[in-house]
């Protein structure tokens, strides 16, 4: 009987931790990854996956999978080398050989070469998704990421066949049943090696018959004896000893990790130097103070990138603090739903707003977020995934996930900057992540999207759509905006050099809102005055901030691709939904290329320190 072929064969028990441990980790991180990937524009289909995707933390989730997988390939590579279980994973070229030999030769080989493309493919996750979560990647580094992920959810079907096709079920299944390390056959010393041709030379030719003695009293080597090792020896377990080696080595790269964390050092300065806001870069403080860069990716448009870099300047004189954002962006971006007359009557211009994710004819945007939650992954405490994230609510149009908090009363400071929208008032919008609203009879009736937790501080804005919600199929039939314009003459005039495709910006002091002022109710006999082909706003500029939505002042220009945002708020405005800019606040910043919801991301926060 073959015992390597018997119904009881076994694998060492390291090597069966190690797996599973391993399998565990990897279906996490594709789980969560899929998730996070389901946000990209071209890869929505993931979301009919919908029911079996994780929804809440999933970018923390991924985290500590990828943490996880970095201990188990040191602890891995540790365990082989003690355990001197190298033999099972080289591929020399008796395995080449072997692809070319019998069946189970030819197996035997195309087992190992699936192993070490299963290896090289993971180092290449953990390279990229390293290079990500630090700031150094780009779009062909998540492209990478991405085919990774396919490799390896195609490896496990094709190990589990080889692993058949080597022994049928009692190979399939050791895996699950583990036994104890069996110690390698010692290295033969060359040593050893003359003793025993030595030996052999003295021997005698073979009896002839089973009584003649061996002559000269000479004793056989006794070959089954093994080979007495030379020099000192660590005797350890290694499977104890690459444990303990990984956890060591993970508890310092985290350890180094927290304390490399990207830190904004916000300067005082005295009266004199602070800066004009105006969105203009020349004031002398902004060129005296270091920045910082983050790179930040994973949005839409940005000619197809969908990534830009953003720098950040802060400085503060006791009471306010003062931020200059710059950013790449090759277009000046206006175009907020406009409306154009045809001979049917008034058209929006969307592509995707009828689901909430308008991703051309919008203005562009910045946003900041500030958060006093002490996690590596500030942001994500906030991000719940997937179309139903919060029960009894409404399914998102757009089938991305909400942002909202956990906790009764947890807040999130958000503030949003839109060209066409708040700069012209000299606002950022100042609104927050809180715990998640009562949905309004335009998000239930689904002619609004619903929106989780992000809502406006108490206050008021000064800007409102031109025209009112309706179901999603509605909004490509004719719509009667709720202002016209008193002069469609001087109106279009303001708008510039027109150009509605929505990849070309918009020309140095062109605006695409209208004022109350300039404005009047829609009525069908001012209607019937303008002609078809008119283009006007599809924002109005009406009333005042307010409240403390008004608490964020700002300036911005454009110039030779390149946004420039100067901020300024109070370091503390006493509100319950604002965010204190001090020491140990954590900052991420997002940018929109025309894109309603499909903003730039950077994983890593950004630790404030104030002087």
């Amino acid at each position: 009987m073959r015992g390597q072929t018997s119904r009881d064969r076994k694998t060492d028990y390291g090597t069966v931790i190690l797996h599973w441990l391993l399998v565990a980790a990897l279906a996490v991180a594709i789980a969560s990854g899929l998730r996070i990937a389901a946000e990209a524009p071209d890869r929505t289909w993931i979301n009919l996956f919908d029911f079996a995707l994780p929804n809440a933390a999933v970018w923390t989730e991924h985290i500590e999978a990828a943490v996880a997988l970095v201990a188990l390939t040191i602890a891995y590579t540790v365990y082989v080398s003690l355990a001197s279980l190298a033999r099972r994973v080289r591929f020399d070229r008796v395995r080449l050989f072997g692809l070319f030999g019998r069946r189970e030769a030819r197996w035997g080989a195309i087992n190992v070469a699936l192993y070490w493309m299963f290896y090289l493919t993971l180092l290449a996750e953990l390279a990229t998704g390293g290079l990500l979560y630090f700031g150094y990647g780009n779009t062909a580094v998540v492209e990478i990421h991405w085919i990774g992920t396919w490799v390896i959810l195609g490896y496990a079907p094709l190990h589990v066949v080889t692993q058949w096709k080597l022994g049928g079920a009692p190979q399939l299944f050791r895996i699950l049943r583990p036994g104890p390390l069996v110690p390698p056959p010692p290295p033969l010393e060359v040593a050893d090696v003359l003793a025993l041709l030595d030996d052999a030379g003295r021997l005698p030719t073979a009896p002839r018959h089973a009584g003649e003695k061996r002559q000269h009293g000479a004793a056989a080597p006794d070959l089954r004896r093994p080979a007495r090792r030379r020099g000192a020896m660590l005797q350890a377990n290694p499977f104890v000893v690459a444990t303990s080696v990984a956890i060591v080595s993970v508890t310092f790269m985290l350890t180094v990790e927290r304390q490399t964390v990207d830190t904004l050092r916000i300067h005082r300065i005295s009266d004199a130097e602070l800066p004009v806001i105006d969105g203009e870069t020349s004031d002398a403080i902004w060129r005296k103070v270091a920045p910082i860069t983050i790179v930040t990716e994973q949005g839409g448009n940005f000619d197809g990138k969908g990534e830009t870099t953003v720098t950040i300047r802060a400085v503060h004189d006791g009471t306010w603090g003062y931020f200059l954002f710059t950013w790449d962006d090759p277009t000046r971006s206006l175009k907020q739903l406009p409306l154009t007359k045809a001979a049917g009557g008034w058209h929006l211009l969307h592509d995707g707003y009828e689901v909430g994710d308008e991703r051309s004819y919008n203005e562009d945007k910045f946003s900041v977020l500030l958060t006093r939650n002490d996690a590596v992954l500030a942001g994500d405490r906030t991000f719940h995934a997937g179309s139903a994230s919060v029960p009894g609510t409404p399914r998102t149009l757009s089938g991305r996930g909400l942002h909202y908090t956990m906790g009764e009363g947890a807040y999130v400071d958000v503030w949003q900057w839109k060209a066409t929208s708040t700069s012209p008032a000299g606002f950022m919008d100042d609104n927050h992540f809180g715990p998640p609203e009562k949905p309004t009879d335009a998000q239930l009736d689904g002619k609004a999207p619903y929106r989780g937790g992000f809502a406006g501080d108490p206050g008021t804005a000064m800007y409102r759509d031109n025209f009112g919600p309706r179901l999603p199929q509605a909004y490509d039939q004719a719509i009667i905006p709720y202002r016209l314009p008193k002069d469609f003459k001087a109106t279009m005039a303001a708008l510039g050099q027109i150009d509605l495709d929505p990849n070309h910006g918009e020309s140095d002091g062109a605006r695409w809102y209208m004022t109350e002022e300039e404005s009047v109710p829609y009525s069908s006999a001012l209607d019937a005055q303008i002609p078809v082909g008119t283009i006007i706003p599809g924002v109005i500029m009406s009333g005042a901030y307010s409240g403390d939505r008004a608490d964020v002042r700002c300036a911005a220009r454009w110039a030779a691709g390149r946004w420039a945002l100067e901020v300024v708020r109070r370091l503390d405005t006493g509100s319950r939904y604002d965010t204190p800019i001090k020491t140990g606040t954590f900052m991420r910043v997002a940018a929109f290329d025309h894109s309603q919801i499909r903003h730039t991301r950077h994983v890593r926060p950004i630790r404030l320190e104030v002087e």
